[in-house]
């Protein structure tokens, strides 16, 4: 984790993802793109960038943005990180997936309310659709995190064959926070297998890859998103992990009907993979 993105609006949310950010590219010795987007009519360039259209509304927004990014760069946590500002005018969601591509990074980090949902996150539906398309895992901060340290790592799966580079992914994040990853297939009435065949199906879904530290867990519930919130607080998990269609989004991971309850009633942080 070299590189991380942090997109804010300077809200006490989008500062709560950056202390996560800047914690993490302590431990990586990374770096911190700090982006905040002015979603301004197209015609509105950055004068500061020496555009033609040097219009009030440009100038006005542009230097807030240089002031709220001067005082956040006095905060102590960020001392000895470099961080990068990035103030840009463009629509937030296609923004933030260009910065993403272009800077390289390997994380994007945002902050989320919690409880009122993704469609309520510190910039609206643009973060669901960040968390839906990106190819960069994106990790969704909700509380005040002082130290953030991965202990346990739940992620879940339906050992889908076809999801084996999302297992890849997933465990090379948790083998580079030297975590103990729980590998957990929930099974529920509507769609229940034996416990042997749930082994055998992750066995298979294992092959040739290499995990330092990890559990297999069978865990039966009534659904699979209360499956996870459950067994995530049995083992007091530090993060829950999950696969994400970029088509379909948190709606339907898997092979099934997966609501926005998971990441909405989850009083801990979670990361999501492109499937």
């Amino acid at each position: 984790m070299k590189h991380i993105l942090v997109p804010t609006d300077f809200s006490e949310q989008a500062e709560k993802a950056l202390k996560v950010a800047a914690q993490l590219a302590r431990k990586f010795d990374g770096d911190i793109y700090l982006l905040h987007m002015l979603e301004l009519p197209l015609q509105l360039i950055d004068p500061v960038g020496g555009g033609s259209q040097n219009l009030p509304e440009a100038i006005f927004f542009m230097k807030l943005a240089h002031q709220r990014f001067n005082r956040i760069m006095k905060e102590p946590y960020l001392q000895g990180i470099k961080v990068h500002e990035v103030v840009e005018f463009h629509r937030a969601f296609e923004g933030i997936m260009e910065i993403g591509k272009e800077k390289n990074c390997d994380l994007i980090v945002m902050g989320s309310h919690g409880a009122r949902g993704f469609q309520e996150m510190f910039i609206g539906s643009n973060t669901e659709k960040v968390v839906r398309h990106s190819e960069i895992p994106v990790l969704v901060i909700k509380n005040e995190i002082e130290d953030f340290v991965i202990n346990h790592f739940v992620f879940a799966t339906d050992a889908n064959p076809s999801h084996k580079n999302v297992l890849r992914k997933a465990v090379n994040f948790s083998n580079s926070m030297q975590a103990t990853m729980h590998l957990l297939f929930v099974n529920t009435p509507n769609d229940f297998v034996t416990t042997k065949e749930a082994h055998q199906k992750i066995k298979e879904f294992l092959k040739d890859v290499e995990i330092e530290k990890h559990k297999i867990h069978i865990y039966n519930d009534v659904s699979v998103e209360q499956g996870i919130l459950n067994f995530a607080k049995k083992v007091n998990a530090s993060l829950i992990g999950i696969g994400t269609h970029g088509r379909k989004g948190l709606a339907h991971f898997f092979n099934g009907s997966i609501s926005e309850d998971l990441v909405n009633h989850a009083n801990k942080p979670v990361i999501t993979f492109k499937i």
